[in-house]
C-alpha cells in the first residue's frame, strides 16, 4: 500500500439493503459510495466476492475467479433494457434484516433468464470472455453440470453413480455425509467420467448443457460489468477498494474439479488431508476449514501461473488485495481428512517468497496486504516484511495483558493497517460486554474513555494510531451490539447473514468520521482533484453509474 494515512470501512456488498433478499450492485451501494465520500474515507474493503456454497460463506466459493450472480442489482438490468420495471416490481419482497443467498438467486433466477434470453452479445461481451478465459469456460460448465445432476438427483433416485460414490468413500465418509454430498452434487460425486474428465463424457455435457453453460457466462458478465460501475464510481469519488484473497479455495468449487493436479487429491477427487488451523484465541479444538491443500512443488513448476491469473483477475476488480491467511504461504496446518476437529493436523511448508516473485516479475507491483494474525512465526514475520507487504493490528487483542502487546497502537509500526475489528470479530459493543472487567478497566484508562461508547473509543483510537492505515467495520460506526455479528469462526451456520438500513446511515456519522480523519490526517483526496494511477477504472470500462 501507498506509504500515507488513509481510513475506511469494512463492509460486504450482501449487507446493502434491497428488496431481493440480499444486498446487491443497485442503488444502495452508490449511496454508500456518497456515504464514504461525504466522511472523508478513502478505502472500502469488501470480503471476497465470489458465488457462496455451503454455509454461505464467502471464503468457501464455487470459484476463486467468478463473482456471485446473487449481488447482480435487477435495478441495472432495467436500466440495460434487459427487463422492464414492471417484471421487477411484480417480485415478492424478501425480510431485509438478513441476507438470503439462496432466497435471493430462487428470486432473480427467472428474471435472470429473461434478460439472458432478450441479451445481444457485442463486442464487450467477446472482450470478457477473452479477459477471462483462463477460469470461465471451466466455471461456467462446472456449474451447468452441477445445477443439471443437483435437480436431477431431487427425485431421491439413486443410481450408479451413488453406489460408485458409496464405494469410492471407503469408510471416509458417514452415511449421512454421503447422501447430503450426492444429492448436493459435489463434484467428487458426479460419474466416474466427469470426475476423471474424460473428453467424450466432456464432449457430451457441452453439448447437451450448451444453453446453461452460456447462461453462467452471461452471468459472469453481468456481474464483472456490474461491479466495473461500482468501482469506477468509487475511484471517481477518490476510493480506493480493498478486496479479499482467501488462501485456499473450496473443496466442491470448479478450481479443484478442473485443476486437481495443484491440490493434494486423491484419483477419485478426495482430499488426504485439508487446511485448518491449531487451537487458537477463536476456538479450543482449532478451525477445520476442509479446504484441500496444494501441491506447492507443482504450481512452481508452472511458475506460479494459476496464481498469477488468479491475482490478475481480482486486480479486475479492487485496487489492493488482502491475503487472507498469509502464514500459510510460509507453512500451513493440514489436518487428515475425515477429523472431527483442528487438533490432529500438522504443519507443512508452503511457497514461500517464489510465489511473490513470480507474481510480482508478472504483474509488475505487489498491491497486497497482508492478513497476520494468530500464530506467527518469526519465519513468517521476516516472509511478510521480505515481500514489503503490511500486516495487521485488531484493537480487541490489544488490551488483555501488558504494555507491551503487539496490537496497543504505541507498539505499531507505521506500515500495518490497524483494524477496530474484522468480519470474525463481534463487534466492538458486542466485545466489551463480553470481556473481563480487568481487560475492561485497561481499555478505560488507556482510551481516557467511560466505556459507554466502545466502538467510537476504538475508532478514534485506530485514527490517531501510527497506523499507516486504519479500517473499522460499518457496525462499529451504526453502534450495534453483537447481535450485529458477521461470523463466529468455528459455528456451523447462522454467519455472513448481517444486513443494516439506509436509516441507520446517519448524516451525523459522516460528520463524526470526517472530523476524525481531517484530525488525524486521515482525510482522503477531493473528489475533484487529479487522478493517481491507484484510481485507474477497471478494465471493463462501461457507464460509471447507473
Amino acid at each position: 500500500m501507498e506509504n500515507k494515512r488513509a481510513a475506511g470501512i469494512l463492509l460486504h456488498p450482501s449487507s446493502l439493503p434491497s428488496p431481493h433478499g440480499i444486498g446487491d450492485l443497485g442503488p444502495s451501494v452508490y449511496a454508500f459510495i456518497d456515504f464514504l465520500q461525504q466522511a472523508g474515507l478513502g478505502l472500502w474493503q469488501v470480503l471476497p466476492l465470489g458465488p457462496t456454497g455451503y454455509g454461505d460463506s464467502p471464503y468457501q466459493c464455487f470459484s476463486a475467479f467468478a463473482g456471485n450472480p446473487a449481488l447482480l442489482s435487477l435495478t441495472q438490468l432495467v436500466e440495460d433494457g434487459l427487463l422492464t420495471q414492471t417484471e421487477v416490481d411484480a417480485l415478492p419482497a424478501l425480510p431485509a434484516n438478513t441476507a438470503n443467498p439462496d432466497g435471493a438467486m430462487a428470486l432473480k433466477l427467472p428474471l435472470l433468464q429473461k434478460a439472458f434470453a432478450r441479451f445481444h452479445p457485442g463486442a464487450d461481451y467477446d472482450c470478457f470472455c477473452q479477459q477471462s478465459a483462463f477460469w470461465l469456460p471451466d466455471y461456467a460448465l462446472f456449474r451447468a453440470i452441477k445445477d443439471h445432476l443437483y435437480t436431477l438427483r431431487q427425485t431421491g433416485e439413486k443410481d450408479a453413480s451413488y453406489r460408485d460414490f458409496v464405494q469410492s468413500t471407503a469408510g471416509r465418509l458417514t452415511a449421512e455425509q454421503i447422501d447430503d454430498q450426492y444429492f448436493g452434487a459435489l463434484w467428487y460425486s458426479w460419474p466416474k467420467a466427469l470426475v476423471h474428465r474424460q473428453t467424450a463424457a466432456l464432449k457430451a455435457m457441452m453439448d447437451k448443457l450448451s444453453q446453461a453453460i452460456a447462461f453462467q457466462t452471461f452471468l459472469q458478465y453481468l456481474f464483472f460489468r456490474q461491479w466495473a460501475n461500482v468501482k469506477a464510481y468509487a475511484n471517481a469519488a477518490k476510493i480506493r477498494i480493498i478486496g479479499d484473497l482467501p488462501i485456499f479455495v473450496s473443496l466442491d468449487s470448479a478450481d479443484a474439479w478442473s485443476r486437481q493436479e495443484l491440490f493434494l487429491l486423491d484419483e477419485d477427487g478426495f482430499p488426504a488431508k485439508v487446511a485448518g488451523v491449531p487451537p487458537d484465541y477463536f476456538s479450543p479444538t482449532g478451525q477445520l476449514w476442509g479446504n484441500p491443500v496444494y501441491r506447492w512443488q507443482t504450481h512452481q513448476k508452472d511458475g506460479f501461473a494459476w496464481w498469477i491469473e488468479r491475482i490478475r483477475t481480482q486486480l479486475r476488480l479492487a485496487d489492493l488485495l488482502r491475503i487472507d491467511h498469509f502464514r500459510g504461504f510460509k507453512s500451513n496446518y493440514q489436518i487428515p481428512f475425515g477429523s472431527q476437529t483442528a487438533q490432529t493436523g500438522s504443519w507443512h511448508p508452503g511457497p514461500g517468497k517464489a510465489l511473490f516473485d513470480a507474481v510480482k516479475t508478472a504483474l509488475g507491483s505487489l498491491p497486497l496486504l497482508a492478513e497476520d494474525l494468530g500464530i506467527i512465526t518469526p519465519q513468517v514475520e521476516a516472509l511478510r516484511l521480505s515481500c514489503g507487504l503490511p500486516g495487521m493490528k485488531v484493537l480487541q487483542f490489544a488490551f488483555g495483558d501488558t504494555a507491551q502487546n503487539p496490537y496497543l497502537p504505541h507498539n505499531y509500526e507505521k506500515n500495518c493497517i490497524v483494524y477496530t475489528g474484522t468480519h470474525d470479530n463481534d463487534t466492538s459493543i458486542g466485545w466489551y460486554q463480553t470481556v473481563s472487567e480487568k481487560e475492561k478497566d485497561y481499555f478505560r484508562r488507556y482510551t481516557s474513555s467511560s466505556g459507554a461508547s466502545p466502538g467510537w473509543d476504538l475508532i478514534r483510537l485506530a485514527m490517531a494510531s501510527t497506523a499507516d492505515t486504519a479500517i473499522f467495520p460499518l457496525q462499529d460506526v451504526l453502534c450495534l451490539d453483537g447481535s450485529a455479528r458477521m461470523n463466529t469462526p468455528g459455528r456451523l451456520g447462522g454467519n455472513w447473514h448481517w444486513r443494516f438500513s439506509m436509516a441507520q446511515l446517519l448524516p451525523s456519522y459522516a460528520h463524526d468520521l470526517h472530523g476524525l480523519a481531517e484530525l488525524f490526517g486521515r482525510l482522503a483526496p477531493p473528489k475533484n482533484s487529479p487522478t493517481d494511477s491507484s484510481s485507474e477504472p477497471s478494465d471493463v470500462s462501461p457507464e460509471n453509474k447507473p
